[in-house]
């Protein structure tokens, strides 16, 4: 009773511990063995390779700056200097203290002065063109007047935008021809695979690049439109498609 009264009122002393002799011991060897562990091994051989890597790194940049600058030596071994075939400090100094590359710069302004502009008065004036522009669509017809297209569809299936409608039925010998041949020119991208995929040079695309409207209704080509674009333009579409031969 007199022990837990003490105890209550703090006047206990004060336990300690103290730890066994080969304690010490004991630490050590467990942190022996934490550090041959398999996770200890993998973050040496982390840093290990980084390390290497690193290494490699530096290695790579010395080769390839030895390859931009090679060391040359003379006769007698010793290392020449690799710019000394460069600029003088004169040369330097001249281009500093007398603004050379200002004057350059000054001279082809004048230069260019005198010169007949390169912009053109369009629409008064127009550039060249290549054969192988592609502006407004246009259906071609044989010399006797016979439509070219024969309905295959092809142009229909390869058109990236859905940009080509088209219905057919047969002729009496048994052939098709299109009742209905439509393009909407505001989804067209003007990729060109409808002609490169037409079997008979049915449909094209003209260098006609003027053919702006103001309502949308108007870029809505119907047949009878792309067959007029095609005879309005047949004697260019035909001597650019024979320029563009060899090439096809």
């Amino acid at each position: 009773m007199f022990s837990r009264t003490r105890l209550v009122l703090g006047l206990q002393p004060r336990l300690t511990f103290s730890l066994p002799a080969n304690s010490t011991r004991n630490a050590f060897i467990a942190r022996r063995l934490i550090s041959n562990t398999s996770s200890s091994n993998a973050q040496h051989a982390n840093s290990r390779n980084q390390q290497e890597q690193l290494s490699s790194r530096v290695d790579e940049r010395h080769s390839h700056s030895a390859h931009i600058l090679p060391q040359e030596v003379d006769a007698q071994g010793n290392q020449l200097n690799a710019y000394r075939h460069g600029p003088s400090a004169l040369d330097k100094a001249v281009h500093l203290f007398f603004f050379t590359e200002i004057i350059r710069g000054m001279w082809i302004v004048l230069e260019n002065f005198f010169r007949p502009p390169y912009t053109i008065m369009y629409p008064f004036e127009k550039g060249p063109l290549s054969p192988r522009f592609r502006g407004e669509h246009a259906l071609r017809r044989y010399p006797s007047g016979e439509e070219r297209c024969i309905a295959c569809k092809l142009c229909e299936a390869i058109c990236p935008a859905q940009a080509i409608t088209i219905e057919s039925e047969a002729r009496m010998d048994g052939s098709r021809k299109t009742t209905k041949y439509d393009i909407d020119m505001t989804k067209c991208i003007y990729c060109g695979f409808c002609q490169e995929a037409c079997p008979v040079d049915a449909i094209v695309e003209t260098q006609n690049q003027e053919f702006s409207v103001e309502t949308r209704e108007e870029l809505l080509y119907n047949k009878e439109k792309l067959l007029a674009n095609g005879d309005r333009a047949e004697a260019e579409i035909a001597a650019n498609l024979h320029s563009d031969h060899v090439y096809r």
